[in-house]
């Protein structure tokens, strides 16, 4: 039952991003979280990462009350959870090399690290998400979208997190480039056994990843559970709209989905 208000401020109203909520995640578990842009998936995120405060109900992360937490005593917690945001130009400080972008975590969360250590761990951590040693020295600016996504990956795992949010992390790449990032992520939680917050607009991508995946349209969770069940039988109207949109290389099936999904939006208006 997790609630999320904005206060509104300046004569407006607040806004209820999140709306009685409930989920879990378990250890070692891709729980995917789907929905169009302001159904507060990022909310949901950023409230378990304590980037943002969660307003009601509960919301326990690593057996942690967040709701009228402390930062203090969640700062021992912090360093249990890795986030990796959606646009990682923008996560990146600019003046910065990627090696001092990754190491970030560090500075904070492990200041007694020599730097000779820290080096080491940083190039441990490139190669985990295959980009060369010689990364390490280029700044930002000088990497692809997909090479910014691998190192945003790299400082999201830095810590050895038990629990992963990756906030969209793929939505700004091309096709192409997304199925490599996404296959990485694969890789890299097989390998590590973290669990994680996977966050999308896209269901067949969650799909993808996910032991179970959760439905959310206006601050609402719609439904969940696993990929066969919300595909397969999707209890609500704007989960079979979702699943209707998929691309399918079928021209024909296509145009029959495109039609369920007119019909399904004319039923629900």
């Amino acid at each position: 039952n997790l609630d999320i208000v904005y206060p509104g401020g300046f004569g407006r109203s607040d806004f209820q991003a999140v709306s009685s909520v409930s989920f879990d995640i378990k250890a070692g578990e891709v729980y995917g979280l789907v929905g169009e842009s302001g159904s507060g998936k990022t909310t949901i995120g950023r409230a378990i990462a304590g980037l943002t405060r969660a307003s009601g109900g509960s919301l326990k992360v690593l057996d942690h009350e967040m709701v009228g937490f402390k930062e203090k005593a969640f700062s021992p917690i912090r360093r249990r959870i890795g986030f990796v945001f959606q646009d990682p130009a923008a996560s990146f400080n600019p003046h910065l090399t990627i090696g001092e972008c990754v190491a970030e975590p560090f500075a904070i969360h492990k200041r007694d690290m020599t730097a000779k250590d820290r080096e080491k761990r940083v190039l441990e951590l490139l190669d985990s998400v295959q980009l060369p040693s010689a990364y390490a020295a280029r700044y930002p600016h000088e990497l692809s979208g997909g090479q910014r996504q691998r190192a945003s990956l790299a400082r999201g795992l830095a810590l050895d997190p038990e629990l992963l949010v990756a906030d969209e992390p793929t939505s700004a790449l091309d096709v192409s480039v997304q199925a490599k990032v996404l296959e990485l992520f694969v890789e890299l939680q097989n390998r590590f056994d973290f669990a994680a917050l996977f966050i999308s607009h896209d269901l067949a991508v969650v799909d993808m990843l996910s032991d179970r995946i959760g439905v959310l349209f206006h601050g609402e969770l719609l439904e969940e559970g696993t990929g066969e069940q919300v595909l397969g039988s999707p209890s609500n109207d704007y989960t079979k709209r979702l699943i209707a949109s998929l691309p399918v290389p079928d021209p024909d099936e296509q145009a029959k989905r495109r039609g369920l999904a007119r019909g399904l939006r004319t039923t629900a208006g």
